[in-house]
């Protein structure tokens, strides 16, 4: 299964596997998913990170509202 996603680095968790990588932009996100789907995988969870590994907030319309 590691070998389908060559970008990305695999880590086994328990019964999951994390993939974790930079991905060069949206279409490039949209693949991996697309790939994800084609291998009939479930997909637990999807996030953005900072490069030093912290989760980085999801803007909301709140947000949005005060800027």
């Amino acid at each position: 299964m590691r070998a389908a996603f060559p970008a990305l680095d695999a880590q086994a968790r328990g019964e999951d596997t994390v993939l974790a990588g930079v991905l060069a932009d949206q279409a490039a996100l949209y693949g991996v998913l697309a790939q994800i789907e084609a291998l009939g995988l479930e997909l637990l969870e999807v996030r953005r990170e900072s490069p030093g590994g912290v989760t980085l907030p999801h803007p909301t319309a709140n947000d949005a509202e005060a800027s």
